[in-house]
């Protein structure tokens, strides 16, 4: 079959332009091997990175279709099966298209090859390596039982192709967020058995919004990732950590995270006019946070948009009961899927 590609290409200095190719290509077709015979049968300037060509090194990462994807691993009849897009050629057909530009969060260097250096950085500042500093006992192995090791393979997996960093919204308006691939492997060291600096690490990984709470839950980083890392996941693992470990007083971001649940127990729902109070003026003893939300208030009042009461919900019974399976869960153990089993019914 015939397929347009779409290639937005920049040299070193210059601005973006789309390039177009075509090719007579088999659906199965990786799209690595149709940059493949581009570069070798039609334009052998364009830039692109490879390796492995099986999904193992991460090295093909680009945007696909607009998501960050490995080249390796998607085809010509998934991309279309996903994105039904066709162009008009110049006598007139129609053509299905596929278009290909180089990751985001990251400078180009050229073409479809970004500069990786803040992803390498961020990645190092997490401190991704077990450290046994203070165990010396070195007459044998740090042995671990199988199902602490297998607490460990999911984050084990990630190949560190840059897919979900390029498609960070956190890290898109905040330069300081250390990125999903970080934060995924951090969780891998708070759960190792074998560290020794897992407070440290908690410390260090609740930092302000460089930190776990820079994410904005936007759950990209786990539709991207091509190994299943899900990313934010392991994010919410190492929030549930801190939170363990401190009081509402210790941050505006722990405070957020304790009233909302505690909102969400009392009426099944946020009571807006509690929410802000508690959060940002921290029930009255912070009086910049209080100062700061009177312009907000005065043009919600002013808007008719400030609720005047607040009713609960019809079921906050089963929230109650949901939250509470959930602590119950986290406790023993026992994995979350199982919440669905222990809730009381609605109306129960």
């Amino acid at each position: 079959m015939r397929i347009q590609f779409k290639i937005l290409r920049q040299a070193p200095g210059q601005d973006p332009n789309l390039q177009t190719y075509e090719l007579d290509v088999d659906p199965s077709t990786t799209i690595l091997e149709c940059l493949n015979r581009i570069k070798w049968e039609q334009d052998g300037t364009l830039a692109f990175r490879k390796n492995c060509r099986n999904t193992i090194c991460g090295s093909c990462s680009m945007r696909i279709n607009g998501r960050s994807a490995l080249a390796c691993k998607e085809n010509v009849a998934s991309e279309l099966a996903l994105f039904s897009r066709f162009s008009t050629t110049a006598n007139g057909a129609t053509i299905p298209t596929i278009t290909i530009a180089p990751m985001g969060n990251m400078p180009v260097i050229r073409d479809l090859v970004v500069d990786m250096q803040s992803f390498w950085d961020n990645l190092k500042a997490v401190d991704p390596y077990v450290s046994t500093a203070a165990r010396h006992i070195p007459e044998r192995e740090f042995l671990q039982t199988p199902e602490e090791r297998a607490r460990l393979n999911q984050t084990g997996n990630c190949i560190l192709c840059g897919a979900c960093y390029s498609e960070c919204n956190a890290r898109e308006v905040n330069s300081q967020f250390v990125g999903p691939h970080a934060l995924a492997k951090a969780y891998r060291m708070v759960a190792d058995t074998r560290d020794d600096r897992t407070e440290a690490r908690l410390e260090q990984y609740n930092h302000s919004t460089d930190g776990v709470w820079g994410c904005t839950r936007c759950y990209y980083c786990n539709a991207v990732c091509p190994m299943e890392v899900a990313p934010l996941e392991q994010i919410s693992k190492i929030k549930g950590e801190i939170l363990a470990r401190k009081d509402a007083q210790a941050s505006r971001s722990i405070r957020h995270r304790k009233t909302l649940i505690n909102l969400v127990l009392q009426g099944g729902w946020i009571d807006e006019r509690l929410f802000g109070l508690q959060v940002v003026g921290n029930s009255f003893r912070d009086l910049s946070g209080l100062i700061s939300l009177v312009p907000l208030g005065v043009r919600m009042l002013a808007r008719r948009k400030f609720p005047g009461k607040f009713e609960a919900s019809e079921g906050t019974a089963q929230v109650r009961s949901l939250i509470a399976s959930v602590r119950q869960l986290e406790a023993s153990g026992q994995p979350l899927e199982a919440v669905s089993e222990t809730a009381e019914p609605i109306g129960g």
